[in-house]
């Protein structure tokens, strides 16, 4: 599946916590198998808002939205938040 590029917020937020080299693997896995296991990507509940998740390690999240078969990464967070 096909990522549109990070919003320089984003990217900032990945630095300042120190996630750019975890979250560079699990987008690799992601462009290969967006349903790979090791990413537990689920659909967010409301199911109807479209929000789906996949895990860049076991605290922090990246949440997406499919728009014409392109992923498109809107936030990143901690889970347990």
């Amino acid at each position: 599946m096909q990522i549109k590029p990070l919003s320089p917020k984003l990217q900032l937020y990945l630095n300042r916590h120190l996630l750019r080299k975890k979250f560079d693997k699990q987008i690799k896995i992601f462009q290969q198998n967006s349903r790979h296991p090791s990413l537990h990507t689920e659909l967010l509940i409301p199911k109807s808002d479209g929000i789906y998740s996949f895990r860049i390690d076991k605290k922090y999240r990246s949440l997406f939205i499919i728009i014409n078969f392109e992923a498109e990464i809107v936030d990143i967070n901690d889970h347990y938040q």
